[in-house]
């Protein structure tokens, strides 16, 4: 019988292969070059910043990922206004709640969002927020980012991978972990080391300027993510 992996198994996840994410796309050129790069999931911002685009925009640049690479739109406090008004349009695959969501609104997307859910949980020092584990129960996949006062995302700060491992641990169960948050080609192989995540998720660690993919730097960051699993 041919070996599969379980996904609650720890030993099993650090065997599997890592899926990459590339987030706050704004070019079609940097979406056609995921999607080159073999990269699962493709990700726009509708929760304002520099990266945020219109409906319209985001349909062009996602679309130029090519149809095997799922549409993730990031959310912010107004998603129950705005997941309707954008899910169908880009076609998204993923609405991922970044706005300390809890299960409840997890649930409540689910009624009218027939995609997956992620929800996000910032991560102050060391302390992993108490609604954590219900997410990993009533989630699609737990995204971990780090939380900067004032920012929504984690404007690039690295989480301490090590520290939280084994709270992370202890509550993931066989829920999908997402890992953002200051990723870099340089540290993500530590990263992954740390805390096995199914999802590498990589935004301003693959930037010249907000918005702008340097694509030498995705190319990098996805050899290095390649390494670190598998």
């Amino acid at each position: 019988m041919a070996w599969m992996p379980c996904a609650n198994c720890a030993v099993c996840r650090r065997l599997a292969v890592v899926e990459i994410k590339f987030c706050g796309l704004t070019r079609e050129e940097d979406a056609a070059q995921a999607g080159a790069l073999g990269a699962a999931y493709v990700g726009a911002i509708f929760a304002g910043g520099p990266r945020e685009l219109t409906t319209e925009r985001a349909l062009l640049v996602l679309g130029s990922a090519g149809l095997a690479v799922r549409r993730v739109g990031v959310f912010g406090l107004d998603f129950r206004s705005r997941i309707s008004e954008v899910a169908g349009t880009v076609a998204l695959d993923v609405v991922q709640l970044h706005a300390d969501p809890t299960p409840a609104d997890v649930r409540e997307t689910r009624a009218w969002f027939s995609g997956a859910v992620w929800a996000a949980v910032r991560v102050d020092g060391t302390g992993i927020p108490d609604q954590a584990a219900g997410l990993f129960e009533c989630a699609d996949a737990v995204l971990l980012d780090a939380k900067v006062p004032g920012r929504l995302g984690g404007a690039g700060v690295p989480l301490p991978w090590g520290s939280i491992a084994r709270a992370i641990e202890r509550i993931r169960g066989s829920g999908r972990l997402v890992l953002a948050g200051g990723l870099l080609a340089e540290n993500v192989a530590e990263a992954v080391a740390a805390l096995a995540p199914d999802i590498v998720d990589v935004s301003s660690g693959v930037e010249s300027a907000p918005g702008i993919k340097d694509h030498t730097r995705m190319r990098d960051f996805q050899r290095a993510a390649k390494r670190s699993s598998g």
